[in-house]
């Protein structure tokens, strides 16, 4: 198997570190002394700054807010979604996430193959089946979506959050798949 250090990170240019602006580097610094490595996406995204700060800045605010939506959960969601959408990148990166975030070294797998099959609970399976119909059919969703939410104990506010966690991805995965990002190695041995 060719290493994937050996492959580009994007199709697109990516700049070298020094070159970037001080609050990007400066974050992808942080990244870096956090996790050991870059994570490809920061790299990828970097050659266009503004929005760079944007992407992170939605993806921050979605993902590292505090509610009734665990970090595990919100990671489900983009591996389930990322699924679907066929990305390579994120349900690599973010199954290493969830297996780290969910203390179980299967758990990533199982919803990234079938979530329905996975050992999750049924309060879960219902808030991947109503992000499923965001990324798939979101014109679809009606009010008896939102009730069997309510069914399950999710607020307005998780339904808003679920919502808005599967269409960003939606957007991420396709900008993932166009430039052909590469998920770095590391991320295969995360939480097993």
């Amino acid at each position: 198997m060719e290493h994937t250090a050996n492959k580009n990170i994007s199709r697109f240019p990516v700049p070298e570190l020094e070159t970037l602006p001080d609050d990007i580097r400066e974050r992808i610094e942080a990244v870096q002394e956090k996790s050991g490595f870059i994570p490809n996406v920061f790299l990828a995204l970097a050659h266009r700054p503004d929005e760079f700060r944007a992407f992170f800045a939605y993806h921050d605010a979605l993902m590292e807010k505090p509610g009734n939506l665990t970090k595990a959960e919100r990671e489900m969601i983009v591996v389930a979604t990322s699924s679907a959408n066929e990305c390579q990148y994120c349900v690599i990166a973010h199954g290493a996430i969830l297996r780290v975030r969910a203390k179980n070294p299967l758990i990533a797998d199982q919803v990234a193959t079938n979530y329905r099959k996975a050992d999750i609970t049924d309060r879960q399976k219902a808030m991947l089946d109503f992000a499923m119909k965001v990324s798939r059919n979101a014109q679809q969703v009606e009010e008896s979506d939102f009730d069997a939410l309510k069914a399950h104990g999710f607020s307005e506010d998780d339904i808003w959050d679920i919502s808005g966690i599967s269409a960003f991805f939606g957007m991420s995965n396709r900008i993932a798949n166009v430039s052909n990002m590469r998920p770095n190695e590391e991320f295969y041995s995360f939480g097993r």
